[in-house]
């Protein structure tokens, strides 16, 4: 889930026509998830073919990532390489959090319980080998480039964003602020009006930009503060300090400066700070990928969605979509390119 910093921080909502002609670096786990959990039968069952196997990322990716081309955002998929050793802990709980929510999915079940069983199935989403190299077989097929990140996607997101490889990088995470991104998108995989967990209250999900200095520049620390302070409320490296939340961790690194100074004041201790401070701060990336499209194989694509049970004509329906709006794209450039000569 990575760092909290909703209360602190404030971005700008934007139609996805405001990212027309731009690159985004997406963190594919992250949307996968939110696919996987947004995408599901009343009782809360994930979509499946008739083998069992789930489809509910495949359909997001398929016809979300198309709206996105039709507005002109070029997406870029960057996949989770081998977690860093000191997210082993993050990984275990998390691995048993869907454990019992799968439990508690069962029972609400059993007990007609529609409402308490689609929010419990909304935490059971994993990440499995099929999930991952289906999405991987569908993106290629459609063209698009895939990047395989050394340890955290949003890791690599954000230095690709640091290199003006991509405009932003897309996540729900806060993590990738202390990355090290300029520009962080969130909300961009699922939008519209959203029913609000347990109440029955709906929102208006929005996409949001947070500029990452702004950000910064509001709060009045610097990035390597900012991990410090996220340091003392706990990461997917660390657990933190208990007690010790966004406001307080604030005010420790404004009044403190680093960990340096504050971990003796407040009498804690965190021994392996300074290999996570590295892990935000001393990436120096992976250069091996390409941000350039490649043409739509649509039959492999239309065969394999077939082989999930997806109806054909649909696909291909989308896929369509997916090339007309690259070549409006094409055609946008080139003319921009052409009036810059007058």
């Amino acid at each position: 889930m990575g760092v909290n910093l909703s209360g602190l921080a404030e971005p700008r909502s934007v139609e996805l026509e405001d990212l027309r002609g731009k690159k985004v670096a997406i963190d594919t786990y992250n949307i996968a998830y939110q696919f996987m959990s947004a995408i599901r039968q009343p009782d809360g069952h994930p979509l499946c073919d008739s083998k069992g196997r789930t489809t509910s990322h495949l359909s997001g990716l398929l016809y979300r990532t198309a709206n996105l081309v039709e507005a002109g955002i070029e997406p870029v998929f960057v996949f989770d390489g081998r977690p860093h050793p000191l997210k082993a802990a993050t990984l275990k709980e998390r691995s048993e959090r869907r454990d019992r929510a799968t439990e508690e999915w069962r029972e609400a079940i059993a007990e007609g319980d529609m409402e308490t069983a689609r929010r419990k199935a909304q935490q059971t989403s994993r990440m499995t080998k099929e999930v991952k190299s289906s999405a991987k077989e569908l993106i290629g097929y459609m063209g698009f480039p895939v990047v395989e990140a050394p340890s955290d996607g949003e890791q690599e997101a954000a230095y690709m964003c640091r290199e003006g490889a991509v405009y932003a990088a897309a996540s729900q995470d806060f993590d990738s602020l202390l990355f090290g991104t300029p520009v962080l998108l969130r909300n961009l995989a699922l939008t519209g009006r959203r029913k609000m967990p347990g109440k029955e209250v709906y929102r208006e999900i929005r996409t949001e930009v947070i500029d990452s200095g702004a950000f910064l520049a509001g709060l009045g620390i610097t990035r390597e503060q900012l991990v410090d302070m996220c340091i003392l409320m706990g990461t997917d490296f660390n657990p933190g300090i208990k007690g010790i939340g966004p406001k307080k961790a604030l005010k420790l690194v404004r009044d403190g400066g680093s960990l340096e100074r504050i971990l003796p004041r407040i009498g804690q201790e965190i021994p392996e700070y300074p290999e996570i401070r590295d892990i935000f701060l001393r990436y120096e990336g992976n250069d091996s990928y390409s941000t350039d499209y490649r043409p739509v194989e649509k039959d492999r694509a239309v065969e394999m969605l077939a082989s999930y049970d997806f109806n054909p004509e649909r696909v291909s329906g989308a896929l369509d979509r997916i090339e007309k709006a690259r070549m409006e794209q094409e055609t946008r450039r080139r003319q921009k390119s052409l009036d810059s000569w007058f």
